[in-house]
């Protein structure tokens, strides 16, 4: 079917958006038709102010639409404890947890010199200021487990060697409740290289 070219145009900008097919896009498309005005105008809008307002924490790299983000606000947080992540997204998955109550650290990317990303175009820089300047004791790198996030990882172990400041990941491994015989082979590796005594 023929869309008039607005129905076209409005598939077209929904396609740019990851995970969205052109079968999607459609339904989303014909689906802003049956959306009141007020809708229309909110999303309009968030869609601009999105462009405009929102931006990378001065401190933390997080996104937040003042210079400082609502976490490094927060005078309750530990300031002990530093977690690294790959994006400001990772973020919201520790704060559904709700058991971590230190400081984030967003690196932007992860060092991959196949894709012509080096230490000098994450947020490493800003990361080995804060270990001189804040008085962390931690810091506890939560990034994926892949050639370039341990590649990321050594880099930043080693960068932050001369530092008083412990550095340790995450644990990567089967999930609890999973059947082991659906478990790939590289998670299985990594879980028996991170195993632990039983106390």
């Amino acid at each position: 079917m023929n869309y008039p070219t607005t129905i076209n145009n409005l598939i077209d900008c929904f396609k740019k958006l990851p995970g969205i097919g052109e079968k999607t896009a459609e339904r989303l498309a014909l689906a802003v038709l049956d959306l009141n005005e007020e809708t229309i105008d909110l999303f309009s809008q968030s869609l601009k102010d999105s462009k405009i307002k929102i931006k990378n924490c001065s401190q933390c790299g997080n996104l937040t639409e003042n210079d400082l983000c609502n976490i490094c606000q927060d005078k309750t947080r530990d300031t002990n404890v530093l977690c690294v992540v790959e994006e400001s997204q990772n973020i919201v998955l520790f704060e559904k947890m709700g058991t971590f109550h230190g400081l984030y650290h967003v690196l932007g990317g992860l060092i991959s010199p196949l894709d012509g990303i080096n230490p000098e175009d994450i947020n490493l820089k800003n990361l080995e200021e804060r270990i001189k300047k804040e008085n962390i004791k931690e810091v506890i790198l939560a990034i994926k487990p892949s050639v370039e996030g341990e590649t990321t990882a050594l880099y930043i172990n080693k960068l932050l060697e001369k530092y008083d400041v412990t550095v340790t990941k995450i644990a990567y491994g089967i999930p609890i409740g999973a059947d082991i015989d659906y478990i790939d082979p590289i998670t299985l590796s990594i879980a028996l290289e991170g195993r632990m005594k039983i106390s």
